[in-house]
């Protein structure tokens, strides 16, 4: 069986498709997308965490109860959660393992999607017009070792062309939403790589699309329905 597009994937695992009991309470990381709160399943009970006093007023009225807390330091009870999850947001902490291990102490089971940023060759945007990303990497624990902190397995997710989500690399297929400063200020990436990088890839990338040299160098994927861009689901 051919993996899951990516929407499908965090969809089935925030609707506890993966995790038993309708009932249960899950724990959710707050900050993990351009829409706070997106990630979080309808209709389950839901805490969620998030340290950032602006990431939490961007959340919607309706949007589950939000702690102002670090994954580092959950504030909770051993095994009081049926599940928790977090989605694209353990980059930002302080120290992901604990965090981690944190998540696996309070919940029974654990999901975290993240990309594997082990190779920036095998997105066309880092390897080609930002070398700075390869940077963000460096003394950070990969996946491989996140997994294996926690006894998870890892499953691949691709990404499908038309993604809604606005991460980093939604965009794939989609080269000119790049140009655009709100589809850049959706993602952290271009803030932690700093504004001399962003404008200078940015300036490349239009040069290359005005001239058709990104389309040569990318013909091989501009038909692809979904691409593996190295985002991996961690079940734990």
């Amino acid at each position: 069986m051919p993996p899951l597009p990516l929407g499908t994937v965090v969809r089935r695992v925030v609707v506890g498709v993966r995790v038993r009991g309708r009932g249960e309470t899950h724990l959710c990381s707050a900050g993990s997308s351009s829409r706070p709160g997106s990630y979080e399943p309808p209709g389950r009970n839901v805490v969620a965490v998030e340290p950032s006093a602006v990431m939490r007023a961007q959340r919607p009225p309706a949007a589950a109860p939000c702690l102002a807390a670090v994954a580092e330091s959950l504030p909770f009870a051993d095994q009081c959660f049926g599940a928790a999850m977090s989605v694209l947001s353990d980059h930002h902490w302080a120290d992901p393992l604990a965090g981690l291990a944190e998540m696996t102490r309070v919940a029974r089971r654990v999901a975290v999607l993240q990309f594997d940023t082990s190779d920036p060759a095998r997105f066309w945007l880092t390897g080609d017009y930002l070398p700075e990303f390869a940077h963000l990497s460096q003394g950070v624990p990969t996946l491989t070792e996140r997994a294996a902190a926690i006894g998870a397995r890892l499953e691949a997710v691709p990404v499908p062309w038309d993604c809604a989500d606005g991460f980093f690399h939604a965009y794939w297929r989609r080269p000119r939403a790049y140009l655009r400063p709100e589809v850049r200020r959706a993602s952290s990436v271009w803030a932690r790589v700093g504004s001399a990088a962003e404008q200078r890839a940015v300036r490349e990338l239009a040069d290359d699309l005005r001239a058709g040299r990104w389309a040569e160098r990318n013909r091989e994927i501009t038909g692809l329905s979904q691409m593996d861009l190295g985002a991996r689901l961690l079940i734990a």
